[in-house]
């Protein structure tokens, strides 16, 4: 959670770390003890436990429906997102695939918030998240490329390849048609955004971390770096949006 919502309302004992500083404030829990995620309506803290999963952490506990479910309230929140579509041993071109089409989910996803919102800020800040992923998607293609000098052309990639696919496996159709209800204000559509945001960094850090190939290493660590900013940036703006 933010620190806006922090100081709204918390659940006793709780510890303020949100989503977008979650990375660099790993040394601060304890890995062998049993940890509750909260946010909201269950989201973020979804993707924030599916990260901490990926670090080692082997008792973790997302409170279903967010701080809301916890104070009585009836919470609807975006529908749960876990990484089940990865096998654990894929290739580096199946990486590089699925990464693929993840960022064009995410494109897609951005280019309907922009639609959906009356606020100029958060309409702004999708229009250029949009563009980020156009460039994470040139700059897959050409690790492809590099790693594969005889492949086909960009269309005939695109065509091999599970396009719109969203981090939690649904493709950006289903995805949009599932959380309708969720995407009604401006802080639900920020929350969103952060949750796919929070999941894109987990899947390249996993995959930086797995990967062989030091080209392809050095890829997907830059992407997730700068998933790390599109976080601090929807962070910053849901702050000024409570």
């Amino acid at each position: 959670r933010q620190p806006g919502e922090f100081e709204e309302s918390r659940i006793p004992g709780a510890k303020l770390i949100p989503l977008p500083e979650l990375p660099g404030r790993m040394s601060e829990l304890d890995p062998g003890q049993p940890v509750l995620t909260y946010c909201a309506v269950g989201g973020r803290s979804r993707a924030a436990a599916q990260f901490l999963a990926g670090k080692g952490f082997r008792e973790i506990y997302n409170l279903k429906g967010g701080i809301r479910a916890w104070d009585g309230l009836t919470a609807a929140g975006p529908a749960e997102m876990g990484m089940s579509f990865l096998r654990g041993d894929e290739t580096v071109k199946e990486m590089i695939a699925l990464a693929y089409g993840m960022e064009e989910g995410l494109r897609g996803i951005y280019a309907a918030i922009s639609g959906e919102t009356g606020d100029p800020d958060v309409a702004g800040l999708a229009v250029r998240l949009s563009e980020i992923e156009d460039r994470h998607m040139e700059r897959l293609f050409h690790l492809f490329r590099t790693l594969d000098p005889d492949s086909a052309d960009r269309k005939a990639f695109e065509a091999d390849i599970i396009a719109g696919i969203m981090e939690g496996g649904y493709t950006t159709e289903e995805f949009l048609h599932q959380n309708k209800d969720a995407m009604t204000t401006v802080p639900d559509l920020l929350s969103m955004a952060m949750m796919l945001e929070a999941q894109a960094l987990d899947l390249y850090m996993r995959y930086s971390e797995k990967v062989q190939n030091d080209t392809a290493r050095n890829v997907f660590y830059d992407l997730a770096e700068e998933e790390k900013d599109h976080l601090a940036r929807l962070g910053r703006l849901l702050d000024e949006k409570i």
